[in-house]
């Protein structure tokens, strides 16, 4: 076993030295589990990986071995770590619907030794199903992202135009997976007291339909040729959601509008929105090749705000004129600008090394580093401000919790998916009173030391592209 791997790991490794841009590794066929480590550059902690078709939520340490572990009757979508320790995981139930990309519909609790010790169900059938990711605020509630019915009639009363731009509404409904979905299903925001399970504060887009950049117009959505479902039923697709207690302010990403909104907490106005201005009539939007218009965002995901009251965002790139590429982006609301930006592309080519379709998130660390999760490939790296990638860890774990050592082990139906890792610092309160000693190996016997197999160096991303 050991020679046979010593083999394959020497033909990986001149693969991935022929193909590799720039620091970063993608391939259809390649290592996986930890392949970069660079100690002295990296932000010191634990990362909490949640596969999507594994039941197993771990923690890993900066060597990609496993700390802990937590297990659940169900998939995930999506999990983090409460202050406690506790983790708080949005599972899949199965009988969820309609069956929109990030469904979820049970919210599950587990304590440190993996006893499930609260949960929340979110999901009435033809009325709301929650979705996506969650925010923990500081007073223990969640605010929580839901889908919820409104019928077609109601969307006609609202301003729909059904014949607009090949808009998806019909009468009778919508195929969706097999299905029928009736009607259009806007998002809502939703804080659920953690102790009673009670809602005690809603937004939602409903409330917040009209013209202007305060609004949220009916009639501007997704082409059909994109996203049929995102032109009919799943019209404004938020898939991520945080609260800033300093403001008292939300801030939402929508997939299908190509933007960031932040809410007033208070008012519930829209006080700021940033990524698509001709949704709104400010701005030019993309007209055919190469041609961006004034759009920044394209499908973007995982909100979040910054100590220094920014907003980090992963730019996944997907529908872009110029190019698909993945970013991670931080902007200052208070001014509309970016102030950093790492994007993920070959050196002197238009394709990326490091893109997912959907999904995917980033977390700026304390200690300016940021993570970021590319879902699709599970791929996760660490990248300093002067971006340089610094820690690299694909996710290993698959269907029915089967870890494997390359992507070539593994059928195209097992997919390594995961929405957005989290890394929590060595000193975090969390683990004050907690075993984190190594458990297991997360790896199969005899997976060689990719780390040094690879023998990656921190090489910062110098491209620059044309004009």
């Amino acid at each position: 076993m050991k020679r046979m791997w010593k083999g394959a790991a020497a033909a990986l490794a001149l693969t991935f030295i022929c193909s590799a841009p720039a620091a970063a590794y993608e391939a259809f066929k390649g290592p996986l589990g930890l392949l970069q480590n660079h100690k002295g550059k990296t932000f010191e902690g634990y990362t909490l990986v949640t596969p999507q078709a594994a039941t197993v939520t771990y923690l890993i340490d900066m060597n990609g071995e496993i700390v802990n572990e937590w297990k659940s009757d169900y998939t995930a979508f999506y999990a983090e770590l409460l202050p406690n320790g506790n983790l708080a995981r949005h599972s899949v139930l199965p009988e969820a619907w309609p069956g929109f990309g990030g469904y979820s519909g049970l919210l599950e609790e587990f304590d440190w030794s993996g006893k499930k010790v609260w949960e929340h169900k979110m999901f009435i059938p033809g009325k709301e199903v929650s979705h996506h990711t969650f925010e923990v605020m500081p007073n223990g509630n969640y605010l929580m992202l839901v889908w919820e019915y409104k019928s077609y009639e109601e969307a006609l009363a609202k301003g729909l135009d059904p014949n607009f731009g090949g808009r998806c509404i019909f009468p009778d409904g919508m195929k969706i997976g097999g299905d029928t979905v009736l009607g259009i299903w806007p998002d809502l925001i939703r804080e659920v007291d953690r102790k009673t399970g009670e809602t005690v504060w809603e937004w939602h887009v409903w409330d917040h339909i009209g013209k202007g950049p305060d609004k949220l117009d009916i009639n501007v959505f997704v082409t059909p040729k994109r996203a049929r479902g995102q032109a009919g039923p799943d019209w404004t697709h938020f898939n991520g959601v945080a609260y800033n207690p300093k403001t008292d302010q939300v801030c939402v990403t929508s997939r299908s509008l190509a933007e960031v909104y932040v809410i007033d907490k208070k008012t519930g106005n829209i006080v700021f929105r940033w990524g698509n201005p001709a949704n709104y009539g400010a701005g030019k939007a993309p007209s055919g090749y190469y041609d961006d218009g004034d759009q920044q965002l394209f499908g973007p995901h995982a909100p979040d705000w910054t100590v220094e009251g920014n907003i980090t965002i992963l730019n996944n790139g997907d529908g872009r004129p110029s190019s698909n590429y993945t970013s991670g982006v931080e902007i200052d609301p208070r001014t509309g600008k970016k102030v950093w930006e790492w994007e993920a592309r070959n050196v002197g080519a238009i394709a990326s090394n490091f893109y997912s379709f959907n999904q995917s998130g980033v977390q700026k660390l304390p200690n300016g580093n940021y993570l970021l999760t590319a879902t699709q490939s599970g791929h996760v790296i660490e990248v300093t401000p002067q971006k340089e990638i610094v820690w690299e860890f694909i996710n290993p774990m698959g269907k029915d919790n089967k870890v494997y050592a390359t992507t070539g082990q593994h059928g195209q139906t097992q997919q390594l998916w995961v929405h957005k890792c989290m890394r929590y610092g060595k000193d975090d309160p969390r683990f004050a009173d907690k075993d984190m000693s190594v458990k297991r190996k997360l790896m199969p016997e005899g997976t060689p030391d990719w780390v040094e197999v690879l023998n990656i160096a921190p090489v910062p991303d110098t491209f620059k592209p044309g004009k």
